[in-house]
């Protein structure tokens, strides 16, 4: 038996700290050499002066260190937040709380680094030297005119608010702000580079927003669950099962997306011939030695744990392996960044492909808009993520014997099959292209999908098909579940006026603030367009129609006013969209010179009336499923009340009738005595008379 001593425990923190500094020094000289091997080939194709070797070296050191080291602060959140439990009082206990400090160092390294980018990056574009980058004129002027620079400055920003976000986490729902924050750190440069231009480059940045997303929790989580290994922590076997799942996804995710974005810039037979080629061959066989690896945990290490909590020996040397594997990938990641694909004709492409990444086949007809299938990678592979997950859980139910309403289930498939086809068939191709059709998809993604998904209960159905985790055991996804449900944030966002608001002001800031002209030519955007769309449409009628449990219970006149208050807003926004004689975006819409749409102005109209009328279908929807709620629950109501009074032998109506049986017999007592007075007064009165 061991005894751990607190020179031993400082040891252990130590040795770290110096796993760190091996993965991110191995990261850094791998891409070096890849940046050495096409460092002329990159200035030649630039057609710009030589910066000087300070800034063709120094930005693949700084950016692999960055790299590194977010990785192993979205991993070490990861860890906090799901792979070891609190204390029962909420708090993080020991495991967690030295994760979350990890999260601390690398989230301030990362913000350090994207600083430092900055005059890299303009030193780089612009071809002079790093001195010349560095003055203060010259950093204003490159976050005015150079596109990385913006992103290294907004990379920066949130690195900076994920360090702030896990210095003060203590308890375990700001863990999960810290991952957050930290998984929208990766998003600046994960919209930039190779990927955000050309043909295709919708499928390009999509595929590279799951790629960097993957591998970063994949090597974050490893390296967080390895420190607790090696620190001997309570819950290792535990940390290890969760992380074999998360793994086993990322290694999915990875895997189909680095081949779609290696399909996109390189054709099969430059895979040999040039050096982009050749380095995404490497990659390749990293991943695969990566899988190779995931399965030896799997096989080896945590059959040893389970076997016996203490043996962390096999899963301390293949993950120390693994991550010396993952730092030699991210620095070819890194290196390939900084080295040049092979060249295209790029005079070739149509101004569709330029601005959209494809092209359109024609004006838009009920036959082009259900045929030209393009698919969404984000949001419409999550539709079928959400649509399988859902259906196992209901199979889940039947197979223990439990009913699930089928009227729950058809609703929550029909949201999102109408979710991928939205995204993903011609009308989300020609959205992006006519301001009238992206009229039709913003309608679709805030009005009538959320209202199908809410009504299929999916928060209901998975606090009934996920196991309780039971009394002193760590908490799992049902318990995670519930506590997001009843967190203070949870509370805000159900608040009536919060998300009548977040549903219908985003309308009238969006279109008529000026927004959607600035961002309206930028691919992210409409990705976050989209999914502020579904998000404030399904807090607004989670409130509205509450079948799942919500944080807050709401009055059902207030239901029903919200919903009479939010067709008129529809409507005025409508009619202003008609009304209006200027364009909304037509800088981007006349830069993509479709030829049959000619007339924005008509075109935005039309988009006008679609908002005006698309208010109706909905509040139809949201008032037969309060009616057949009321209903329902007058029902129930009812039932336990008959159920009660069968308990009771009728108590409640032998009462009643008793009441008023002694109502009537004090009604028989006082009649005598009423008519004898009447008697009497009739008698006074003859007498007087």
């Amino acid at each position: 038996m061991s005894v751990t001593t607190p020179d031993s425990l400082d040891l252990r923190r130590s040795g770290a700290g110096a796993l760190a500094w091996v993965v991110a020094w191995v990261a850094v000289i791998v891409a070096v050499i890849v940046t050495a091997v096409s460092a002329a080939e990159a200035v030649a194709l630039a057609g710009i002066p030589d910066p000087g070797w300070l800034t063709t070296y120094g930005m693949p050191v700084v950016q692999g260190t960055g790299e590194i080291a977010i990785a192993i602060a979205i991993g070490s959140a990861l860890f906090a937040a799901f792979f070891v439990p609190p204390q029962s009082d909420g708090v993080l206990d020991v495991g967690g709380y030295r994760a979350i400090r990890w999260a601390v160092a690398g989230a301030m390294t990362w913000a350090v680094t994207s600083l430092l980018m900055i005059p890299l990056s303009l030193s780089n574009v612009s071809g002079q030297p790093l001195a010349t980058s560095l003055e203060p004129q010259n950093l204003m002027n490159a976050l005015d005119q150079v596109a990385d620079a913006r992103s290294w400055l907004w990379t920066a920003i949130f690195a900076l608010i994920t360090a702030v976000a896990a210095r003060v986490a203590l308890r375990w729902w700001w863990t999960l702000v810290a991952l957050g924050m930290g998984v929208l750190s990766l998003m600046p440069l994960a919209i930039s580079g190779h990927s955000s231009a050309g043909g295709d480059h919708d499928y390009a940045t999509n595929s590279l927003i799951l790629h960097i997303v993957g591998a970063t929790v994949w090597l974050g989580g490893l390296f967080a669950v390895l420190v607790y290994a090696r620190g001997l922590g309570a819950h290792t076997a535990l940390a290890v099962r969760r992380f074999s799942r998360v793994a086993l996804w990322c290694i999915v995710v990875v895997g189909a997306s680095g081949v779609i974005n290696a399909l996109i810039r390189v054709h099969l037979d430059e895979l040999f011939t040039t050096t982009y080629g050749r380095v995404v061959l490497l990659k390749a066989v990293a991943l695969i030695v990566l899988g190779a690896f995931g399965a030896l945990h799997r096989r080896r290490s945590i059959a040893a744990l389970d076997a016996d909590p203490g043996d962390r020996g096999a899963f301390v040397r293949f993950g120390i392996a693994e991550v010396v594997v993952f730092a030699v990938t991210f620095g070819l990641a890194v290196g390939l960044a900084r080295t040049p694909p092979p060249a295209r004709n790029t005079s070739e492409l149509s101004i569709q492909q330029v601005e959209l990444g494809y092209n359109l086949p024609g004006a838009p007809t009920l036959s082009s808009l259900l045929t030209t299938w393009r698919v969404d990678l984000l949001l419409g592979t999550a539709a079928v993520a959400l649509c399988v997950v859902y259906l196992r859980g209901v199979i889940r139910l039947r197979r223990r014997g439990d009913d699930w309403p089928i009227g729950r289930t058809i609703s929550w498939v029909m949201g999102t099959v109408l979710l991928l086809f939205t995204t993903s068939s011609g009308l989300g191709a020609y959205s992006m292209g006519m301001f009238s059709i992206h009229m039709i998809a913003h309608m679709l993604m805030s009005m009538l999908i959320p209202v199908l998904l809410v009504l299929g209960g999916p928060i209901t159905l998975a606090l009934r098909a996920l196991t309780p985790a039971g009394r002193g055991a760590p908490p799992g996804p049902r318990e995670w579940l519930l506590t997001g449900l009843h967190s203070p944030v949870s509370r805000f966002l159900t608040h009536p006026v919060v998300a009548f608001v977040l549903f219908v002001g985003s309308f009238y800031v969006l279109y008529l603030g000026g927004l959607f002209d600035m961002v309206a030519t930028y691919h992210a955007a409409h990705i976050v367009m989209n999914i502020h769309f579904l998000v404030s449409g399904y807090l607004f009628y989670w409130v509205v129609i509450g079948i799942d449990p919500s944080p807050r219970q709401v009055q059902p006149l207030i239901k029903v006013a919200m919903v009479f208050a939010a067709l008129p807003f529809h409507a005025f926004f409508g009619v202003i969209l008609m009304s209006q004689d200027s364009v909304i975006a037509r800088g981007y819409y006349s830069a993509l010179r479709l030829p049959w749409n000619t007339d924005l102005l008509s075109d935005q109209r039309v988009g006008g009336g679609i908002a005006w009328a698309a208010g109706e279908v909905p509040l139809v929807i949201v008032l037969l499923a309060l009616f057949i709620q009321w209903t329902r629950q007058d029902q129930r109501m009812a039932k336990r009340f008959d159920r009660r009074e069968d308990r009771d032998n009728d108590s409640e109506l032998a009462q009643y009738n008793a009441m008023l049986a002694g109502l009537s017999g004090q009604r028989s007592s006082d009649r005598p005595a009423d008519d004898e007075a009447t008697a009497s007064r009739s008698t006074t009165s003859a007498e007087g008379s």
